[in-house]
């Protein structure tokens, strides 16, 4: 990219804002939810809805453009990344159900990543589906402490490195945005 986006946000009420909190559809009303899996649930909802609303209103070349040389990051490759490790996460629960790669091998999530509008609906179908059979998955499995798979992870393990994946993502998502059109906002 040869010239710089002028920063910018959506957000009129706090500068360093994505949108105004009446229209973040990360803010809820009300107390903090009661309970560890509740509150671990409400914090990986926020993250997901957060790199969505980072991918908004951007075509598909946009979506697809890559961060700096040599890099393959791409804000539709994180999406297709994190369709693939939403995938991974079930193995990890039921080793005995080994699922093929959505992308391939080697990188295909992020090197797949290409400008065309059928792959970036296909990119966001594929990581809709993940969640909700992971979701679905994990729902099974109340206990916390509980250990699954052969490596005996206990699921809190699982629901924190889900908040940390997208945590960390979405900080990526942060920086790509703003190169290809300059908005800002957490």
């Amino acid at each position: 990219m040869t010239e710089r986006p002028e920063r910018w946000t959506q957000a009129t009420v706090y500068p360093d804002m994505w949108v105004n909190p009446q229209n973040d559809p990360r803010n809820t009303d009300g107390v903090s939810p009661d309970g560890e899996l509740p509150t671990l649930q409400d914090y990986l909802r926020d993250y997901r809805l957060t790199l969505t609303m980072k991918c908004e209103g951007l075509d598909a070349e946009q979506l697809a453009r890559r961060s700096v040389p040599p890099s393959s990051l791409s804000l539709l490759g994180l999406v297709r990344h994190l369709a693939e490790v939403e995938r991974d996460w079930r193995t990890w629960v039921r080793p005995d159900r080994p699922l093929d790669k959505l992308y391939g091998p080697d990188g295909g999530d992020f090197a797949g990543a290409v400008g065309d509008p059928a792959v970036v609906d296909g990119a966001f179908a594929d990581l809709a589906r993940e969640q909700r059979e992971t979701d679905e998955l994990l729902d099974r499995y109340p206990d916390l402490g509980e250990r699954v798979g052969d490596q005996g992870i206990a699921l809190r393990e699982i629901w924190v490195h889900r908040i940390d994946e997208y945590a960390r993502h979405c900080g990526h998502a942060d920086l790509l945005r703003e190169c290809i059109d300059g908005r800002v906002g957490q």
